[in-house]
């Protein structure tokens, strides 16, 4: 039986870890993927089955992106440079890769009347309005000043020397790009902002897939494995609502077979069920390590100040609470998996590919 929405999807950034995970699903479903990525290692187990083109080679590179396009029928892009470790110290890369080298995909699209489902992130609202109000005041207590909503919500971002705020601002200004396109020249455009994204093949551990400064998730598995102090950024007070990637990629295909309901939309992809402080995930973490390896954990949590952590210009967002009642009455979809049984899985999976401790 045919797939109900496009039977060929371009996914760019397919060799990461959303495109992964959105390549597994569309091909379960019997769909074609043409992927596009500069890397394969996240997608190894797929190449090379049924209905899978993968295609190798850098996004700059616009005949080859255009011949992608051409050959889909819709355009899933995924390509970024998303890690808040170099939103300060390589901030000029962080803004061409989520708004300069984005707009040759939007033009491609729009030449070819191809669907674009563009992903970009919750961190466009910037800070809550609740956040600048004074503890226990009502102005702080109303969630209409911190549940995040894609009409009703101003987009927040702090001064220019904040610096942290360069990838909310590239992809912001790609979405009002997005809507400029399809008011003056007919493109259809679809926009995500994903909630903290969740699953395996998330980043890599740092000293054994890579080097460098990886999202929570990895750090957090990285010193669990090691046998160090979880370290938490001021405290880790910041508050997240943490999303399992499939409950993403099913989303994802919900938009790309209902696109007269998703076409010129903006969608929060998120679970507001999960939201957590970041300690409160350290402490989830080590509870699911604790049950794969039947150790008790001794060795605690840390504190650093972010600008220590991240360096110089370095702000967070306070809080991320998804309003996604448009996701449910438009799209039919509802998040369905809890944070404890998405950490239990991705500890009990790293703890089987990699023993219980690191070396070093």
């Amino acid at each position: 039986m045919s797939a109900p929405g496009p039977s060929t999807v371009c996914v760019l950034g397919a060799g990461g870890f959303i495109g992964s995970h959105l390549v597994e699903g569309l091909l379960r479903e019997g769909r074609r993927v043409v992927g596009v990525d500069q890397e394969s290692p996240k997608v190894e187990h797929l190449l090379g089955k049924p209905g899978f083109d993968f295609r190798l080679f850098d996004l700059r590179d616009e005949a080859r992106l255009r011949r992608a396009v051409e050959d889909a029928d819709a355009v899933v892009n995924l390509a970024s440079l998303c890690n808040p470790a170099l939103y300060s110290p390589r901030g000029l890369e962080v803004v061409e890769s989520n708004f300069l080298r984005a707009l040759p995909v939007v033009r491609a699209c729009r030449e070819r009347g191809r669907h674009l489902v563009q992903f970009s992130t919750c961190e466009v609202y910037g800070r809550t309005l609740a956040s600048y109000a004074p503890e226990g005041s009502a102005f702080r207590a109303d969630p209409a000043n911190w549940v995040l909503s894609e009409e009703r919500t101003p987009l927040v971002l702090g001064p220019v020397e904040r610096t942290r705020w360069s990838y909310a601002a590239a992809k912001q200004l790609l979405e009002r790009v997005l809507v400029a396109e399809g008011r003056e020249h007919g493109l259809r455009w679809t926009v995500v902002r994903p909630f903290n994204f969740l699953g395996t093949r998330m980043d890599y551990l740092p000293g054994i897939e890579g080097e460098g400064t990886p999202r929570v998730l990895a750090c957090f598995l990285a010193a669990l494995l090691r046998g160090a102090p979880l370290t938490l950024v001021d405290g880790g007070r910041a508050r997240r609502c943490f999303t399992a990637v499939e409950d993403a990629v099913d989303a994802t295909i919900r938009i790309l077979d209902r696109p007269e309901a998703a076409g010129g939309r903006v969608f929060n992809v998120g679970n507001p069920g999960n939201e957590v402080t970041i300690a409160g995930l350290a402490d989830r973490m080590i509870r699911a390590w604790e049950a794969a390896t039947g150790e008790r954990w001794a060795h605690g949590t840390r504190s650093v100040p972010a600008e220590e952590f991240y360096g110089e210009g370095y702000e967070d967002s306070d809080r991320r609470v998804p309003d996604v009642e448009r996701a449910r009455t438009l799209l039919g979809w509802e998040p369905r998996r809890p944070l404890d049984e998405v950490l239990r899985f991705v500890v009990g999976e790293t703890v089987r590919v990699h023993g219980a401790r690191l070396p070093g």
